[in-house]
């Protein structure tokens, strides 16, 4: 045939990058399919036109670096521009399942608010509210009105400010009654709570200088003493929240500390964590600080967050004298730190809740979780590993007793007792089955044990049962195993 290529044989593709670049369709020819049409209709033109560009630039990266050959069809191309929309629609802030067992979960947006105070945000948010207006008199109000005579109710505190959360009730706190002077605290109190709250940070960033008494594991009154002269502006007590010394160990109670504070002229600040505003008979929760008792006691400040076992909102709240409250209202950090009108109507709700212990107990869900019954425990695990099974019979699922978590910081030590609903997947290890139910839309957070996903009825309403079966027959059974 010598040089001339034989009759119907093709000659040669170009592969160099400029002419596989080529090759890539234009913009506005893929604008212009059925396809692309319907993603304008759907999205708009400059967003899609965007999309486009940016999936083309990621083709033409991976031509570069020889990641792909050839580029890929128009219809591919445009699947990726609609994948992209999709995903820059998608909210970051999304709602999750929680199937850990970890009541007040931190990473999760600690407690879950109960209905009314959820529709007090819907409320609010729609429209005007008297957040600082004094309907009576027609002048301009305090937003801390809607709040501080609930709280002082509650408590029988004298008077109650509220701000955006407890690091920055206790910061309020320090810089306004011990700015430049001391304030005693025991060393095995100078903790740090999750998100690095620290103790000695906090209290340096007030303006107040820390003075350490005791050992770690060992504090007597006598060290307080010892420590008090003229520069000492307040003794403070720290609950440990989120751990716990044990065996040989000794510590101050808040009521020795008031009885020194009075004898001595100082006020004491309790900084109790965790908000357990009412004791509701939960047996794990004997040993939390109850608020009321704290100030009961003589307590000049008490301090605790709004959204741990209290169940409401992030806020920081705080309680005692009305001479230091006052004090700290006309703060100018005050107004740094002050709380938004959705968190305050949805604490305003929450609190009002409380006057009926057993309301309280029942419709907010942080404490409807913690206190439900094991015989309902027991029969949601069987509701939801029954239904789990009916839509994928591959996997193995079984019982088993666990123990939950109140979380938040509170009950270092005890769980309360559980039923999970444990998951062996044919194919997928328990890490890659816990990573596609978090990819699943609404994500799906489990536990891994035993090389087992586990789920807790606990935390799970039974109207997610069904969310949660719905991404197991997704996932499938016929995967290729993680």
């Amino acid at each position: 045939m010598g040089k001339e290529a034989a009759q119907g044989e093709q000659p040669p593709k170009d592969t160099s990058s400029d002419a596989v670049w080529r090759e890539l369709p234009a913009v506005s020819s893929l604008l212009n399919t059925e396809k692309g049409r319907a993603l304008v209709q759907e999205f708009s033109h400059h967003q899609v036109v965007s999309a486009i560009r940016q999936t083309l630039a990621q083709i033409r990266q991976a031509l570069r670096s020889r990641a792909e050959s050839l580029p890929p069809p128009a219809a591919v191309i445009l699947e990726q521009a609609a994948a992209f929309l999709r995903r820059q629609q998608q909210r970051s802030l999304r709602r999750v399942i929680n199937a850990t067992g970890i009541v007040i979960h931190t990473n999760l947006g600690r407690s879950s608010l109960a209905e009314e105070a959820r529709q007090a945000i819907f409320e609010i948010a729609g429209g005007y509210c008297n957040l600082e207006y004094d309907l009576d008199s027609g002048e301009r109000g305090s937003r801390q009105v809607h709040v501080e005579e609930l709280l002082c109710r509650l408590t029988g505190a004298e008077a109650a400010l509220v701000v955006n959360n407890n690091a920055a009730a206790v910061l309020l706190a320090l810089q306004t009654v011990a700015a430049g002077r001391e304030v005693i605290v025991s060393r095995g109190q100078l903790v740090e709570i999750g998100g690095s709250f620290r103790i000695p940070e906090v209290m340096a960033a007030s303006g107040a200088i820390l003075v350490e008494v005791g050992t770690t594991n060992k504090t007597k009154l006598a060290d307080y003493s010892r420590a008090i002269n003229e520069r000492t502006a307040l003794l403070l007590m720290v609950h440990p929240s989120n751990y716990r010394l044990i065996g040989f160990t000794a510590a101050v109670s808040l009521e020795e500390l008031i009885s020194l504070g009075q004898e001595k002229g100082l006020p004491v600040m309790f900084d109790a964590g965790s908000g357990y505003l009412l004791d509701l008979g939960v047996e794990a929760l004997a040993t939390e600080p109850v608020v009321q008792k704290a100030v009961q006691s003589g307590a000049a400040l008490v301090t605790f967050s709004g959204d741990k076992l209290l169940g409401g909102p992030q806020a920081g709240i705080i309680l005692g004298r009305r001479e230091l409250i006052t004090r700290m209202r006309s703060n100018a950090l005050a107004r740094a730190l002050r709380i938004d009108k959705l968190s305050l109507a949805a604490l305003e709700a929450t609190l009002r809740l409380y006057f009926d212990p057993m309301t309280a107990k029942t419709r907010i869900p942080t404490w409807r979780r913690l206190t439900l019954p094991m015989e309902e425990i027991e029969r949601r695990a069987k509701e939801l590993a029954e239904m789990l099974q009916s839509v994928q019979p591959q996997l193995a699922i079984s019982i088993k007793p666990q123990e939950s978590q109140a979380g938040g910081g509170s009950l270092p030590e005890e769980g309360l007792p559980t039923l999970v609903v444990a998951i062996r997947h044919p194919l997928l290890s328990a890490e890659g089955l816990a990573r596609r139910l978090r990819q699943n839309d609404p994500p799906i957070i489990v536990r891994v044990a035993q090389q087992q996903v586990l789920l807790d009825p606990r935390t799970l309403e039974t109207e997610e049962f069904s969310l949660i079966a719905a991404a197991l027959a997704k996932i499938g059974g016929g995967q290729k195993a993680e």
